[in-house]
């Protein structure tokens, strides 16, 4: 019986020309390396969702063909991030020979920024010492996390976030092959949601096809526990009237019948914020304020008391 893959899985670029969207000047350079058969350490940094492993992948397919699978390596640094790792299973694969006559094999480190400053030094003696025989790509959200002797090992490629437009145009084409009816509005969530990481839009996008024929808003919504920008909305323009009790039911509900964390309902009010047209001295205050509290919540505060601080803040801020 076949199993059914994931969709961001069955969509997985085999090649760089395919399904990888919105980093063509990425691609080009990454081709060179594939017909010169060469290629330094590379560091790929970006916002997650938007091609960063897809592009390790597909570059090592080009590069080995049928020996793919015995010259690359692919581990996830968040998830094994000690020195031990590094001593042990990076150091003993790299000192392999390559198989199949290949000129270099290829680890792949996806997530590297989470691995330890030890583990990161560890990891730059192996790379000087079996550079003859193996180059490494490292992914990361956040290049600043990887220390400098490192980044100057390696050529950096920065990937760009996704527009609306690529991300939607995309969805549209894996709707189409899936034969799943999407409405306007649901694309439209369905961007907003994922916040331009495309593996997010995706999986939104495979859920909430399991729920009926047509995908809409509310589908989009429900499957990837956000409100509607329009409810947050309303949420703020609540509390900047002085309405803090109608504002704190409105707080209950994304909170409850959402099942929206702490973080997330911060994260959408200052989305909101942003686009809101009010003076811009108390937009950078309320901004700046936004960020406080989700310090905050992130260090372990009580997430009840600090939403409800926001609002509260909010109110006086609407008096003023």
């Amino acid at each position: 019986m076949d199993i059914e893959l994931p969709w961001t899985e069955k969509y997985r670029a085999k090649k760089l020309d395919d399904n990888i969207v919105g980093q063509d000047a990425i691609i080009r350079r990454l081709k060179a390396y594939v017909k010169q058969k060469s290629m330094p350490n590379l560091l790929f940094a970006g916002p997650p969702g938007v091609g960063k492993t897809l592009c390790a992948i597909a570059l090592a397919s080009e590069l080995f063909g049928e020996n793919f699978n015995q010259n690359f390596m692919e581990l996830n640094a968040s998830d094994e991030r000690g020195i031990d790792i590094v001593r042990e299973q990076i150091k003993n694969y790299a000192s392999m020979l390559p198989f199949g006559g290949i000129r270099f094999k290829i680890i792949f480190l996806d997530e590297a920024d989470a691995l330890t400053r030890d583990a990161q030094n560890a990891l730059r003696r192996t790379m000087e010492n079996t550079s003859a025989t193996t180059r490494f790509i490292l992914s990361a959200n956040y290049s600043s996390k990887i220390i400098e002797p490192i980044q100057s090992r390696c050529a950096l490629f920065r990937f760009r976030p996704l527009s609306e437009e690529q991300v939607t145009e995309r969805i549209k084409h894996i709707a189409q092959k899936e034969k799943v009816h999407v409405a306007e509005d649901g694309y439209k969530a369905l961007v907003y949601s994922s916040e331009g990481d495309m593996r997010k839009a995706i999986n939104f996008l495979q859920t909430a096809s399991t729920l009926g024929e047509k995908v809409t808003e509310d589908t989009i919504y429900k499957v990837a526990a956000r409100a509607r920008p329009k409810e947050v909305k309303e949420l703020i323009e609540l509390a900047m009237d002085g309405k803090f009790e109608q504002a704190r039911k409105r707080l209950d509900a994304l909170l409850y019948e959402y099942g929206m964390a702490g973080e997330d309902v911060i994260l959408q009010i200052y989305r909101e914020i942003i686009g809101m047209d009010i003076d811009q001295r108390k937009k950078v205050e309320l901004i700046d304020r936004i960020g406080e509290y989700n310090f905050r919540l992130t260090e372990g505060a009580n997430e009840r008391i600090q939403l409800e601080s926001l609002l509260a803040y909010l109110v006086l801020a609407g008096k003023k």
